[in-house]
């Protein structure tokens, strides 16, 4: 989940910086004017974004991907203990110790 949020955000990110670098084309003679005064200020929001859009894609994943993961599993794990479902030799809790 985290390294998929990640993937994303970083895409985005990136499109979100080119989108602006492609719009802020008239600002390129003052570019390193702009990098000396404000060039802390500018990475650090680039840097609080990344981790805003991360977080957010995070939940979302959580909320709309693992939805109802805990009432499957305690399905899956009714069934395993009833004995109607055959597991494979390797996965038997015996065996395990």
């Amino acid at each position: 989940m985290i390294s998929n949020a990640l993937l994303a955000s970083t895409g985005i990110t990136l499109a979100l910086l080119f989108l602006l670098l492609g719009q802020l084309r008239f600002l390129i003679p003052y570019r390193l004017l702009l990098i000396h005064h404000y060039g802390t200020t500018i990475l650090l929001c680039v840097a609080v974004l990344f981790v805003n859009l991360t977080a957010a894609l995070f939940t979302l994943g959580r909320r709309f991907f693992l939805k109802d993961t805990g009432r499957k599993l305690a399905h899956f794990d009714r069934e395993l203990n009833s004995g109607r479902t055959q597991m494979p030799p390797h996965l038997h809790s015996q065996e395990l110790h």
